[in-house]
């Protein structure tokens, strides 16, 4: 798997006034993402709510991304949960509907030993041609893919090509650079933690506050791999304020909040997910400011 999808966003699923998906704005939310420089989409991640989505849902919004934005971006379907033999066939059903890769998470609740994890993720490496990328993020699911696991994992199973890692821990990040194959890809799962991790060699980021500073990202991601690393720290320092607000509540509050506020009809989340609290998003609302301006400005230039 080349290392070409640096930045990408875990995408917002758009819902319309009755609370279904609504296609016509995935679309539209999908391209312009793209291109404002994000070269990888995550559809039916955690930000996406894909765990309240049913598979039909699913499926079909995996094949509405694809359709928009074809082989632009690199389009990755969350495909896990905690029961192994529904993820096998949610795994089958994106590759059916195009996707390019598979995002397969840690299974949450049950906490499965080490040895589970490689059994669970083995059989959903066998079940595809594509390429499978482990989703590691304790704080939600309460089980940590140690890195030894992890690597032993990708030796056992080539379609297994790396992992989106969300531990918030920089010493398994390190750990698993050192110690992985040439190919294998590591993604900062941590918007804050983008900078740092590619300071200790990562690939690049699955972001949510890239929704809307994808321009920033890429900015900085090059000033780093140019050698400008004040100008990178720069970056990174002006956007820490907005990475706080995004997550000052459970995500993907905020940022669903944040894209209608750019003019995107993507509605409120799905319970247990509640509506935005009027605090935060009083806090939020002067840092979006910037990129709602920007993203009218740039639907009146693309206008005829």
């Amino acid at each position: 798997m080349k290392r070409s999808a640096t930045i990408l966003t875990a995408m917002v699923t758009p819902f319309d006034a009755q609370g279904s998906v609504n296609a016509n704005e995935a679309k539209r939310l999908a391209t312009w993402l793209v291109d404002r420089g994000n070269n990888g989409l995550v559809v039916a991640g955690s930000t996406g709510e894909g765990q309240t989505l049913d598979a039909r849902e699913r499926e079909a919004l995996v094949r509405t991304v694809k359709e928009a934005v074809g082989g632009r971006a690199l389009v990755v379907a969350n495909a896990g949960s905690n029961d192994t033999r529904d993820s096998i066939r949610a795994v089958r059903e994106a590759e059916a509907a195009g996707a390019d890769a598979i995002l397969a998470v840690v299974p949450y609740y049950n906490k499965p030993p080490q040895s589970g994890m490689i059994a669970h993720f083995s059989a959903i490496a066998d079940a595809t041609g594509l390429p499978v990328f482990i989703y590691n993020i304790p704080g939600r699911t309460g089980a940590n893919m140690l890195p030894e696991t992890l690597l032993e994992l990708a030796r056992r199973k080539k379609n297994v090509a790396g992992v989106k890692e969300s531990s918030g821990d920089l010493k398994q990040i390190a750990t698993i650079l050192r110690d992985r194959s040439d190919d294998f890809v590591l993604w900062s799962g941590d918007d804050h933690l983008f900078l740092p991790t590619l300071a200790l060699g990562g690939d690049g980021v699955v972001g949510v506050a890239s929704h809307l500073c994808s321009p920033e990202y890429r900015r900085m991601l090059d000033a780093f791999r140019g050698g400008d690393v004040a100008e990178a720290a720069r970056i990174n320092a002006s956007l820490l304020d907005l990475i706080d607000a995004l997550f000052a509540t459970t995500s993907p509050i905020p940022v669903k909040w944040a894209m209608t506020q750019l003019g995107f009809d993507v509605g409120v989340c799905r319970l247990p997910l509640d509506t935005m609290p009027a605090a935060l998003a009083d806090r939020l609302r002067p840092l979006v400011v910037p990129y709602a301006n920007a993203a009218r400005a740039a639907t009146s230039s693309e206008l005829p």
